[in-house]
């Protein structure tokens, strides 16, 4: 069963909310997160990528920028910028981007559940990028952004969701630079908080979509504080991390395509003639090939757009061997282009699919040889492979839109 537990928020003050949040710390490079918080100082950017705050030759790991963020957020909570709610509530977030909408609740999740396996995995962690995310949670005494969170759709609680947004006036509502919509509402009556709390209780598996890396450091620092505190109870905030669940029906999965550095010593004859090995090779119009169904790849080089159809026989039925991104990685990218581990290989790099067909085209145009547009995903793919407690092939899934950071905030001690 799930432990999803409402939790006392600090939030913005609604005046300043729109101002405040910000799209998640990874999404940005160096520079893009200078310029930002520049256009922006009151982003919520300023705090999760403090190193903004210094000359740009400053080491962005030093200790005295996790301590920048630190006293960043007690000087926003001191001034007004943020207040905390008296009491434990939950907050449901809408997000409407181009008329669809996703709509989820947001709690606090056990890392307990983390570690038993009720809440599941699909891909793998890297200890740089953990270590700086227990850094910042360790320094802030505080999770800042939430993990995407799913569960297999529950009417119980599409009924309380449409109930409450029907009937109780939001706390936030405005777009967002990424020109997606928000409106939030509070959850803050007792017999919906305890349903939700019931209705989460009765799960048997909820899953990451993204954010795995905050997610593993959440419950790194969690474990760490319990194994410092003399009467650790498995309830204290440390104990869960700030979350967003959205059920399965309302999510959308982007594509998450691929582009190579080289044809890996090959010309262009010998290239085709070793893909057409495994895969049926077709020369499109002149305009980019945006898969339509499994085993399709739309592959752009030499100026030309392709569609590529796997042959039968390379086609899985293995949750993690049948998906697209590991037919491609398995019988071209690895035995034709030598990418041996796409995790390290500085040879590939990948694009998610909100930046468009037109991005593939332009790196190679700039920086890269050959490109593949993926077909996304799905869902119940992702499902698939973590009940199978196994991983999928790196950048396998791009969600959108992304979750804000800095309207909701959870203090794992009593003090920031």
């Amino acid at each position: 069963m799930a432990q999803i537990r409402p939790f006392k928020a600090i939030r913005p003050q609604g005046a300043y909310a729109s101002r405040v949040a910000a799209l998640p710390y990874d999404v940005y490079n160096r520079e893009e997160a200078r310029k930002e918080t520049a256009r922006e100082p009151m982003s919520f950017l300023t705090i999760d990528r403090p190193e903004t705050q210094f000359a740009p030759d400053c080491d962005m790991y030093a200790d005295r920028v996790y301590q920048k963020a630190h006293d960043m957020l007690r000087d926003r909570i001191a001034e007004g910028t943020f207040e905390q709610d008296e009491t434990a509530e939950y907050y449901i977030y809408e997000q409407n981007m181009d008329g669809r909408i996703q709509t989820g609740i947001v709690g606090c999740a056990a890392i307990d559940d983390y570690i038993n396996g009720v809440i599941r995995k699909h891909e793998n962690t890297r200890q740089e990028k953990e270590q700086d995310r227990i850094r910042h949670v360790d320094a802030c005494n505080a999770q800042t952004g939430p993990i995407f969170l799913c569960y297999r759709e529950n009417r119980v609680i599409d009924a309380c969701v449409e109930k409450i947004c029907h009937t109780q006036k939001t706390l936030y509502e405005f777009t967002s630079s990424d020109q997606v919509h928000n409106r939030i509402w509070a959850v803050n009556h007792k017999e919906d908080i305890s349903l939700l709390q019931n209705a989460f209780a009765g799960m048997q598996e909820i899953y990451i979509a993204d954010g795995h890396h905050r997610c593993a450091s959440a419950v790194k620092v969690g474990l760490s504080r319990r194994a410092q505190d003399m009467h650790p109870t498995g309830q204290k905030e440390y104990d869960f991390f700030l979350s967003v669940l959205f059920p399965d029906s309302q999510l959308m999965i982007m594509d998450y395509n691929r582009v190579v550095k080289d044809l890996n010593g090959l010309d262009t004859e010998t290239f085709m003639k070793k893909i057409s090995a495994k895969f049926d090779v077709m020369k499109m119009q002149n305009s980019p090939v945006k898969p339509e169904g499994k085993g399709m790849f739309g592959m752009y080089l030499d100026e030309h757009w392709y569609l590529l159809k796997a042959h039968e026989d390379i086609r899985k039925d293995d949750a993690v061997d049948g998906l697209d991104v590991s037919v491609l990685q398995n019988e071209l990218l690895g035995p034709v282009l030598g990418i041996g581990d796409p995790r390290t290989d500085e040879r590939i790099d990948f694009i998610g699919g909100i930046r468009g067909l037109s991005e593939l085209e332009r790196r190679c145009h700039e920086d890269m040889r050959v490109a593949f547009a993926m077909f996304p995903t799905s869902i119940h793919e992702l499902f698939a492979v973590a009940d199978a407690g196994r991983l999928m092939p790196p950048k396998s899934t791009w969600f959108e839109p992304k979750l804000l950071s800095g309207l909701f905030i959870h203090a794992i001690n009593d003090k920031i």
